[in-house]
């Protein structure tokens, strides 16, 4: 998935930073696996770690932890 520069993913949130999930995009079975980790709209996520070369990002959400691939994370927009 190709997301524009100008929008703001969780692939890019810094460690430590607290965002707002705007919305879920992508599609089919990779959506829904987001969608029912808890990543949905106005959820708000922590971004705990990034491994050394960025794939997994460790994020807090609904106080719960999830490691999410770059391909996953790069699908959630945020505010």
């Amino acid at each position: 998935m190709n997301i524009s520069s100008t929008i703001k993913t969780l692939k890019r949130a810094k460690v430590g930073e607290r965002v707002k999930v705007t919305k879920v995009a992508g599609e089919g079975a990779l959506r829904q696996r987001i969608l029912d980790m808890g990543l949905t709209r106005g959820a708000e996520v922590e971004v705990r770690k990034v491994a050394p070369l960025g794939d997994p990002i460790e994020v807090t959400v609904r106080g719960y932890e999830l490691s999410l691939r770059k391909q996953e994370a790069a699908c959630i927009i945020v505010e």
